[in-house]
């Protein structure tokens, strides 16, 4: 597994697989409720990815398995993880892990001793099994009743 730099290149295949995960993985968030994915999936669209990759203060990583992005992550130089999806293909295979570790690292490299984020009550147990404590009450995102705050302090 290598990951890298997300470029415009890879805008359709990471597309994809964010749109598989929510769809596929997170039903105890969408409820297969029609409205809340059209609103999760919304963004998820090659030219808004492209947008993300030309924000300066955003680092967006995919990570690559046999030649194809099996998982997408972003991180704001603040600190902050926006992104964190991983294909339905890939999941149990660590990719999420290895992209969590990758994502901290480059928080770390922009000076930051915390990173901050928002889980969904799918990955909720995933981020607390890697040192994520909650924060505050769920935050409600795209019409879900999930947004978990959550934060760790970095080594």
């Amino acid at each position: 597994m290598e990951i890298r730099d997300a470029t415009p290149a890879d805008a359709e295949a990471a597309c994809q697989v964010m749109r598989r995960s929510i769809a596929e993985l997170c039903e105890p968030d969408h409820h297969n409720d029609p409205k809340i994915l059209a609103a999760w999936l919304a963004n998820k669209q090659p030219r808004i990815f492209e947008a993300w990759l030309a924000k300066p203060d955003n680092s967006v990583l995919v990570a690559v398995m046999e030649g194809q992005i099996v998982s997408v992550g972003a991180v704001r130089d603040s600190g902050e993880i926006t992104l964190n999806y991983v294909s339905p293909d890939a999941r149990f295979k660590g990719v999420s892990r290895a992209l969590l570790a990758a994502l901290e690292q480059r928080a770390i490299d922009r000076g930051n001793r915390r990173c901050l984020l928002a889980s969904t009550a799918t990955a909720r147990r995933f981020y607390l099994a890697h040192g994520y404590v909650e924060t505050g009450r769920p935050a409600g995102q795209f019409g879900t009743s999930s947004g978990f705050p959550m934060s760790k302090a970095l080594k």
